[in-house]
């Protein structure tokens, strides 16, 4: 085992894995946390703590896990390297351990002008690939970047993103191939909707043999309105929703009924695409609603390892 984390279990045990989101505050309150931490415990395996998502300022990854942690509840610890320099993202990664986080997504975090603080510098001191290949390195051979050695264990199970839909298409898969190379466990994917576009991306994954290398879990995003279904089909990068979606949004008399049956439906063609094992559902201020895709979905209850 690399970290002995929950995750870590329920995944090479060949088991199909739920995670979820939880997204920090804009403010001091630990309770917005632990209330969406009570939602979710149940039918998730470890929730992920976002790290300035967007680049909206909030309560930071570490402390959002630090909490989840004293629910008994596994978090994944989201760090972005948009914001840190090789010093802050080593010295923070020890500090994650130390206080007992074992998963770790590494990020290259939204471009600052999207957020809320537009006039702040961007770092980008490493990449994504670049800090999986850091983190690797400190765990299994106890150094840092520098090749100093670190005193005690690094054990983290190690994630990133991965986006099927973003061009150049064919591009995407020799990205990820980058990033498992450089010592990736497990893959989250952006949101899923073009299910035809994510097949595809599937069989060139397995074409090259790296669904036995990584675990993929598939990312689904529950719709809540017509107004975000046309606002995701036009204005989020990366994202494909497709026009038959959009006009079963429309024509819905219940649109976030219709929403939760299409997320269902897209978890369900999920279950069954070989080299897929498992998925990340990103409910934004819905997390109400997960504990209900997740049961309809035939995904309960979760199991204990």
């Amino acid at each position: 085992m690399k970290s002995g984390s929950n995750l870590e279990k329920i995944l090479e045990s060949g088991q199909f894995a739920v995670t979820s989101e939880c997204g920090p505050p804009k403010g001091t309150s630990a309770q917005v946390i632990k209330r969406k931490g009570e939602i979710l415990k149940s039918c998730c395996d470890a929730l992920n703590i976002t790290d300035n998502q967007t680049a909206i300022v909030r309560m930071s990854s570490l402390s959002g896990c630090v909490i989840l942690q004293n629910m008994n509840i596994e978090p994944v610890m989201q760090m972005v390297v948009r914001d840190r320099n090789r010093i802050a993202i080593q010295s923070d990664i020890l500090g994650a351990v130390a206080l007992g986080i074992r998963n770790l997504l590494c990020l290259s975090g939204d471009h600052q002008k999207f957020g809320n603080h537009p006039q702040s510098k961007g770092v980008y001191d490493i990449d994504s690939i670049q800090m999986i290949q850091a983190v690797k390195i400190m765990r299994d051979e106890k150094k840092f970047m520098n090749g100093e050695d670190i005193s005690g264990e690094v054990p983290l199970y190690i994630g990133a993103a991965a986006n099927p839909f973003a061009d150049p298409f064919e591009f995407r898969v020799r990205r990820l191939a980058k990033k498992i190379k450089a010592g990736v466990d497990f893959i989250q994917t952006q949101g899923i909707f073009d299910m035809d576009r994510f097949s595809r991306w599937m069989a060139m994954v397995r074409d090259e043999g790296l669904d036995e290398k990584v675990h993929i879990l598939a990312g689904i995003i529950p719709m809540k309105s017509v107004g975000m279904a046309r606002y995701m089909a036009k204005n989020v990068s990366g994202i494909r929703v497709p026009k038959e979606l959009v006009t079963r949004m429309e024509g819905a008399k219940d649109a976030k009924e219709e929403g939760i049956k299409i997320a269902v439906e897209i978890i369900e063609q999920i279950k069954e695409i070989e080299g897929v094992h498992g998925v990340h559902i990103m409910a934004v201020a819905w997390e109400d609603i997960v504990p209900r895709i997740v049961q309809e979905a035939g995904l309960m209850p979760r199991p204990i390892v």
